[in-house]
């Protein structure tokens, strides 16, 4: 593999990752600052109760045709068992799968009372692309009997024809290599509530990669993977979360970790026994009381033990909404474990709340084959738009633009906002 020179990759990332990661909460508190400085206590009352009612693309459509539409109150249109939607179809590009045709989906709705329950979610985003790849993912989250229970869901079917790039934090984009398989994943677990915002609960996993064909010559996932044309990948789940946040789609001052214990057996159908242990940390910080300016931070670690397929390595992009590593094709760094950070300064473009933007960063770490050694660290920055689709719901639409090293850059789309 070819190695990056040590004085370039220690310059350039910390001048760049450094310098961007520090850079956004210095612009977001300097910002919040500036503005509670410039503002009095009786002005922010004031500015408070002028504050104009938040507006979502319906209503801003419904203005601008002037169609005479009777306004819900927020009462009738958010009540327990009514389905908030967001829906919307799109023809776009990305890296890895050329010109793409998805309808993105979020259906959002209150299973109980809506001041003693959690926003429940399911969403969905079917997607055809010119490489001629079905992905069909389903996420759910379903609050239950005052958040007494929580059902998790991760259901998904891909037919796949992608690249891989080897294995480690050093590979180089011009080891890429065709790979074509298809994939079904089911993953359900029920979480029970053990203290306040605190829930524990088991599952069952399932990853199942079958008609896996390599079109390169020799190469890491020949090597590790032994041939094999088919992987399965069967065991049960242990999880703890501590979960403070009420809206999934869209969290302002609250608290997310989850530590999830994977344990995969043979008598279960797993081709070998082999586990895996998964920590994320989410944190939202509000900068303004009155205006939706919002620091977050995510971290999302994984980590094998013994022999785990290739396929169901750790890597780019394939968390469970498929959104880490902005900035870099899906699967673009795989190994035994992975690393990954992320930093987001969220605000509104309009008073109204329909148009809003991102700054983000995000850094990556992936050990090197054979060695389990972190050796290298790969960011990425980049911006993006938002667009409110349902007010209700709090669901926006996420269009981002990102780039990382060696030329790397995409455009992505996302239902409600990345993490």
């Amino acid at each position: 593999m070819k190695e990056i020179p040590s004085y370039k990759f220690k310059f350039s990332l910390g001048c760049g990752f450094l310098f961007a990661i520090t850079l956004l909460p210095c612009i977001a508190i300097a910002q919040s600052s500036t503005e509670a400085a410039q503002v009095s206590t009786a002005d922010k009352v004031k500015n408070h109760d002028s504050i104009p009612q938040q507006e979502d693309i319906v209503d801003f459509f419904i203005r601008l045709t002037k169609i005479n539409i009777k306004h819900k109150e927020d009462s009738e249109a958010v009540r327990p068992g009514k389905i908030l939607p967001a829906v919307f179809p799109a023809i776009g590009y990305t890296q890895i799968n050329g010109i793409v045709g998805v309808v993105a989906a979020n259906l959002s709705f209150y299973t109980g009372d809506i001041h003693l329950n959690n926003l429940s979610t399911v969403t969905a985003s079917p997607t055809y692309s010119q490489h001629k790849q079905i992905i069909i993912p389903i996420n759910s989250t379903i609050w239950f009997d005052k958040n007494k229970f929580d059902l998790l869901g991760d259901y998904r079917f891909y037919k796949y024809p992608s690249f891989t790039y080897g294995l480690g934090g050093l590979s180089s984009i011009d080891n890429q290599d065709r790979i074509d398989y298809s994939f079904a994943k089911i993953s359900q677990e029920i979480l029970m509530r053990l203290a306040k915002d605190l829930y524990g609960g088991v599952g069952y996993a399932l990853d199942y990669h079958f008609n896996i064909e390599d079109l390169g010559s020799l190469t890491d996932f020949q090597l590790y993977n032994n041939y094999a044309t088919t992987t399965t990948s069967s065991g049960l789940t242990v999880h703890l979360k501590y979960d403070s946040r009420k809206n999934i789609n869209n969290p302002k001052n609250e608290f997310f970790a989850s530590v999830i214990f994977r344990d995969n057996y043979t008598w279960l159908g797993s081709d070998q026994n082999w586990q895996s242990l998964q920590f994320e940390f989410r944190k939202y910080i509000k900068l303004s009381p009155n205006k939706n300016r919002v620091l977050a931070f995510w971290s999302w670690d994984n980590f094998t033990f013994g022999k785990a397929p290739y396929l169901d390595l750790p890597s780019t992009g394939w968390d469970t909404y498929s959104n880490t590593g902005r900035g870099y094709i899906q699967g673009r760094y795989r190994g035994t474990d992975l690393l990954y950070l992320e930093s987001e300064y969220r605000f509104d473009i309009t008073r109204n709340g329909l148009l809003g933007g991102v700054l983000f960063v995000n850094a990556q770490s992936v050990p090197e084959w054979p060695s389990g050694q972190f050796k290298s660290v790969n960011p990425a920055e980049g911006f993006g738009l938002r667009l409110k689709l349902n007010r209700y719901s709090d669901t926006n639409l996420c269009v981002d633009y990102a780039f990382g090293t060696e030329g790397a850059q995409g455009i992505y789309f996302n239902l409600g906002e990345v993490f």
